[in-house]
């Protein structure tokens, strides 16, 4: 027998559930006002999931071509992206880190810089710089990098915390302050940054108030013995490593307002509340995950479906994503390198019941 269940799918819309809104409701099917069955326009989520799912997936695909071994870390830096989110890639040094960032990029046909963090790099040397034109006798402002689509932060630990500062109002309001201007981004704007976790001369930790700006943080790890051995094939192949654009930016636009309308079942929202709330009370851990944190674990549980041509989140989602979304928003007590913020995350979801 059904259980029938009510969930959002668009304003005004009820739609048939086996399982709350993380069970798979029939394709194309609402019921209107009266509640009579009636099929959907295209803008259900249902319909624009469908037909945004084959893009998605030449973009990973495109990715993973290039990036040997790393087909989950592409499928995590590509749900931030997808999310309106921004992603950390924290390894040791020839991994791929950038080479994943550059990929990513390089799969979409929008604007894209780089920035390599140094000591001396100044907060100008991003956001810009107002130059004196002598001819009209006026300040002309020159933007700097950070007007762009997707930015790439290169070791982005090695520059100052001045200058890493002045990526936060730019990667939470989309807009960059200078000199008592306010200056919109482009709507398509991603930071993509990387570090090396295990040098610490010359390096300057990110403080959490930047880390907390990160929807996710991730890490590739060594490849496989066969993974690396296909790594120097395709050394030895002329540009093996590059990459062609298979998106455009008006497609990631479109994303974006899709993963906003994919259907999150409240018992989904009870789940993800009941693991940050966890996390504030764990015996382990000084301080927990801010409703922030709520938020873009919601929203990254969204993109996930999207990735999976699904129009609804399941609990999958959150679980799989907890660990990257909220372990670096967290402070243990005891900083033990044998376990990673990451594992206490897992150890959190291990208490929390899952909804069925």
């Amino acid at each position: 027998m059904l259980r029938l269940g009510v969930v959002v799918g668009c304003k005004g819309a009820r739609v048939d559930s086996q399982q709350r809104g993380y069970g798979e409701p029939p394709d194309g099917m609402r019921r209107d006002m009266g509640g009579a069955t009636t099929m959907s326009g295209a803008s259900t989520p249902a319909l624009r999931v469908q037909a945004l799912a084959p893009k998605v997936q030449r973009l990973l695909d495109n990715i993973n071509g290039v990036l040997v071994g790393q087909s989950h870390a592409t499928r995590l830096a590509v749900i931030a992206f997808l999310a309106g989110g921004h992603c950390l890639v924290e390894d040791v040094p020839g991994v791929g880190k950038t080479l994943l960032a550059k990929s990513l990029a390089m799969s979409v046909h929008a604007k894209f810089k780089r920035i390599q963090c140094t000591p001396d790099l100044l907060p100008s040397d991003i956001s810009g710089v107002s130059i004196f034109e002598a001819r009209e006798g006026t300040f002309k402002f020159m933007p700097g990098p950070i007007f762009t689509n997707i930015l790439l932060a290169d070791e982005i630990n090695r520059a100052t915390p001045r200058t890493q500062s002045s990526l936060l109002e730019a990667m939470e309001e989309n807009q960059v302050t200078t000199d008592g201007a306010t200056r919109r981004l482009p709507d398509l704007f991603f930071v993509i940054a990387t570090e090396n976790p295990i040098e610490y001369h010359g390096t300057f930790p990110l403080p959490e108030a930047q880390l907390d700006r990160f929807m996710i943080s991730l890490s590739l790890g060594y490849p496989k013995p066969s993974e690396e051995v296909e790594i120097l094939d395709k050394t030895l192949e002329e540009e093996s490593f590059t990459v062609d654009a298979v998106l455009t930016e008006q497609d990631v636009l479109d994303a974006r307002q899709v993963v906003k309308m994919i259907v999150v079942d409240q018992s989904i929202k009870n789940y993800i509340v009941s693991v940050v709330g966890a996390t504030r009370k764990h015996p382990s851990i000084v301080l927990g995950v801010s409703p922030r944190g709520s938020q873009l674990l919601m929203r990254a549980a969204q993109a996930a479906a999207l990735v999976d041509g699904r129009h609804y989140v399941k609990p999958d989602d959150v679980k799989l994503l907890a660990p990257y979304v909220l372990g670096h928003r967290i402070i243990p007590k005891v900083r033990d390198n044998r376990v990673s913020h990451a594992q206490l995350i897992e150890r959190v979801l291990e208490e929390v019941p899952v909804p069925v």
